[in-house]
C-alpha cells in the first residue's frame, strides 16, 4: 500500500521557520522525483519544490527561492522542506508528491502551515 505522510505543519509567526518531513513507503522511493506542492485557501494548488532521483536536480519556485530548502533521504525514504523567513502569503496546506517519470503520481494528505502573528 503507497503511503506518503506529511508532517511539521503548524503555526508560526513571520520570519519563523518549520520543517516538513514526507515518509514514503510502499514503492520504490529512490527512483522517484519527490516534490512539495502546496495549496491556500481558494488558490490552485501551485509547485513549491522538487528534487530529481538520486539528486540529480533541485528546483523552486521564485516565490520561495533562498529560503525554502527541500532535501532527501533515499535510506529513510523520506523528503524534507526546509522552511525560513516564513511569510504570511507561505501559509496553505502543504502535500507531499511523488512522480516516477512516467504515469504514476502518488499524493499525501498535505500538512497545515500557517504563518501568523
Amino acid at each position: 500500500q503507497v503511503q506518503l505522510v506529511e508532517s511539521g505543519g503548524g503555526l508560526v509567526q513571520p520570519g519563523g521557520s518549520l520543517r516538513l518531513s514526507c515518509a514514503a513507503s510502499g514503492f520504490v522511493f529512490s527512483g522517484y522525483a519527490m516534490s512539495w506542492y502546496r495549496q491556500a485557501p481558494g488558490k490552485e494548488r501551485e509547485f513549491v519544490a522538487g528534487i530529481r532521483r538520486a539528486d540529480t536536480g533541485i528546483e523552486y519556485r521564485d516565490a520561495v527561492k533562498g529560503r525554502f530548502t527541500i532535501d532527501r533521504d533515499n535510506a529513510q525514504n523520506t523528503v524534507y522542506l526546509e522552511m525560513n523567513l516564513l511569510k504570511p502569503d507561505d501559509t496553505a496546506v502543504y502535500y507531499c508528491h511523488a512522480w516516477n517519470y512516467g504515469r504514476i503520481v502518488y499524493w499525501g494528505q498535505g500538512t497545515q502551515v500557517t504563518v501568523s502573528s
